[in-house]
């Protein structure tokens, strides 16, 4: 399950475990003009993490999620547009 949000600044979207009976504390995904955040609790600590990814790294991931196992770089040309190599 999850849900969306839209503020001034930020889309904010929460991801709620659902999957098993050893729950994962929520995460939290704050996508802002120049940086995504990710935050979760971390039950060991209970102190909340913050991860913050910039936008070449979110567009990395996004490419990484549909390719195999291996070593790679997006290739951006001057049209924004991204190739892989």
């Amino acid at each position: 399950m999850f849900t969306i949000e839209h503020e001034f600044d930020a889309t904010i979207i929460t991801l709620i475990d659902e999957g098993s009976p050893n729950l994962a504390d929520d995460v939290t995904i704050s996508a802002f003009e120049d940086c995504v955040t990710l935050e979760q609790l971390d039950p060991r600590s209970d102190e909340l993490v913050t991860i913050t990814l910039s936008m070449v790294q979110v567009n990395d991931l996004l490419a990484a999620l549909n390719l195999p196992e291996g070593s790679y770089r997006l290739v951006r040309d001057r049209s924004q547009d991204s190739s892989l190599s």
